[in-house]
């Protein structure tokens, strides 16, 4: 303790301390920051240009990498399709999600809340494995569908854990109240439930898009026709494979001249996009969110 009563780290900190704090967490954004801006650079590289010869910036920039893979159908057509999954699949998993947590936030109302939240935590614990995955997709007939994408994750055990816990620490009262004034436990989910945890439900959906965005390991699986492919399987055929660009459907190089460092990174870019562009409206229910639960009291 110090001289004043209070613990070390409530002091305020002497400036050598904030000068070596402020010397780490600069270089931690600059770890974080330099990947990011040499993908961006390079994908504005021009040409034959090589951002690995000049340094972290291009010589030249240049809209012909991203005029390239636009050029064809392939790289639109799965973020198309990308951006379908992740909507429609985000969706229902919300919808399912919301329904089991609230139902099982009611264990003195519904019978065998129990037994279904122990089934519902075990699957936390045991997988069927991709074999027995996959022949249940084939035999349900979803091969080849966009359903394969969405079905095998629609529902996660760990967001419906965060979700039960949050409405059970909404007060009993709310709910008492809104019985006695005649509403049906639709009205008092849509009502007073929902509107209460805006914080924790943005930040749910955000998991469940993002997961769906990434995922290409099931497409990788389910889809053998490669004009369903969403964009993460594409750009794992451009970037881990090297597939070139007259395979992906854009013309040929003799067209268009440009780097294949250049295609790839421009693919990167056009595939983190969308969920850098989502981020910020969430961002401010994200720490409330996540620390839901967390203190008590």
């Amino acid at each position: 303790m110090s001289a004043i009563g209070r613990p070390p780290w409530q002091n305020r900190p002497t400036w050598p301390v904030q000068t070596l704090k402020g010397i780490v967490i600069a270089g931690i954004v600059f770890v974080m920051l330099y990947p990011f801006v040499y993908v961006v650079a390079t994908s504005f590289s021009g040409d034959t240009t090589s951002v690995s010869g000049n340094g972290l910036l291009p010589t030249h920039y240049s809209f012909a990498a991203y005029k390239a893979i636009f050029s064809g159908n392939v790289v639109l057509r799965s973020l198309m399709i990308s951006i379908g999954v992740t909507l429609v699949g985000t969706a229902l998993s919300m919808i399912i999600t919301i329904g089991m947590a609230y139902g099982l936030s009611r264990t003195r109302d519904v019978p065998g809340t129990r037994f279904v939240l122990y089934a519902v935590l075990a699957t936390m614990l045991f997988t069927s494995g991709i074999i027995p995955n996959y022949l249940l997709m084939k035999s349900l007939g979803l091969l080849n569908s966009y359903w394969s994408l969405i079905l095998p994750g629609v529902a996660n055990a760990f967001n419906m854990v965060v979700l039960r816990n949050f409405f059970m620490e909404i007060p009993a009262d709310l709910f008492d109240s809104a019985r006695i004034d005649g509403a049906s436990e639709w009205q008092i989910l849509t009502r007073i439930v929902l509107p209460l945890s805006k914080a924790v439900l943005a930040v749910v959906a955000l998991f469940y898009a993002v997961g769906y965005w990434n995922d290409f390991f099931n497409a990788l699986l389910y889809l053998n026709d490669s004009t369903k492919w969403p964009i993460q399987l594409v750009l794992n055929q451009y970037v881990i494979h090297g597939q070139n660009l007259d395979q992906a459907g854009a013309p040929a190089s003799g067209q268009l001249r440009v780097a294949a460092q250049s295609i790839q990174m421009a693919v990167v870019v056009v595939a983190t996009v969308p969920i850098l562009v989502v981020y910020p409206f969430l961002q401010r229910y994200f720490t409330k969110g996540v620390l839901t639960g967390a203190i008590k009291g």
